[in-house]
């Protein structure tokens, strides 16, 4: 499941514990002696899906000295409530010093994709795939897209970089354009960048139609009702692909999945996810 970076994975974890350990645990100092080993192990307090259990790894591992860990689970497996995730041996110093940034990761990541496997799940007999959004944590987009993918979800563009998605106010600086705005849009994005899908955001059902009109590879559909989306997908009449976008959400999601749009995108999967519970328990 992970397509993740080791180094990237590193890296986040080292800025992690230098920010929370600086210089020194100083109630682990204070409390436990320089030799006590002890043995604990990452626990989910509620049913989840997994996600983030390489940063744990990490964690652990980046302390002097570093404790045995023995991974218990993997990245997008649905984990019960009281299953363990992870367990760790060796110096007790080194284990406090890295359960908070382990946790931290981990409850994260899993939460997104919990939350992305609830919407998949609610879709499911559909041919329609959840898309995540640029809505995310700054400087987290790649771990959380990983998250996204655990819980059966689909990322969409990385960045501004990787997809043309001609959207209202780029529309809205081509006003006046020939033969109209959309047309133009694509036209110029088709010249430029060639080997790039082109997606364009439509508000209205004229919009749609000019969009499959030109050419484009993608429609967003953007803020219409479940009639008025049935309604686009037949004017598109398979010319391009349709992403649905706005009003989604675990009760509505259904709804607009059975129009016969091909994505459903849904930014709270990465910006209003909730942390999953898990805890590191002694033994």
């Amino acid at each position: 499941m992970s397509g993740l970076d080791p180094a990237s994975i590193r890296a986040a974890v080292d800025a992690a514990l230098r920010e929370d350990i600086g210089d020194g645990d100083v109630t682990s100092l204070a409390c436990i002696d320089a030799d006590a080993v002890g043995r604990v192990r990452m626990n989910a307090r509620e049913p989840l899906v997994l996600s983030g259990i390489e940063f744990a790894e990490a964690a652990f591992l980046g302390l002097v000295p570093a404790p045995e860990v023995r991974r218990l689970a993997e990245d997008g497996d649905r984990i019960p409530a009281g299953g363990a995730v992870l367990e760790v041996i060796g110096s007790m110093r080194s284990i406090l010093a890295a359960e908070r940034v382990a946790l931290n990761f981990v409850q994260h990541l899993s939460g997104v994709a919990t939350l992305t496997r609830r919407f998949v799940d609610a879709v499911e007999g559909t041919c329609v795939k959840i898309l995540d959004t640029r809505k995310t944590t700054p400087g987290w987009r790649l771990f959380e897209k990983h998250a996204v993918l655990c819980g059966g979800g689909t990322n969409h563009r990385f960045g501004l970089h990787d997809l043309v998605l001609v959207k209202d106010n780029h529309l809205a600086a081509l006003a006046g354009a020939s033969p109209n705005p959309v047309a133009a849009a694509v036209r110029r994005a088709r010249a430029l960048y060639p080997a790039l899908r082109v997606e364009v955001e439509a508000d209205t059902l004229d919009q749609a139609r000019l969009a499959a009109e030109a050419g484009a590879d993608i429609i967003l559909l953007d803020n219409m009702a479940p009639a008025m989306l049935r309604e686009a997908v037949r004017l598109i009449a398979g010319r391009s692909l349709a992403e649905a976008s706005g009003g989604v959400n675990l009760d509505t999601v259904r709804g607009i999945a059975e129009t016969g749009v091909d994505f459903v995108s849904v930014g709270a999967i990465t910006h209003s996810a909730r942390a999953v519970d898990l805890g590191l328990d002694y033994l």
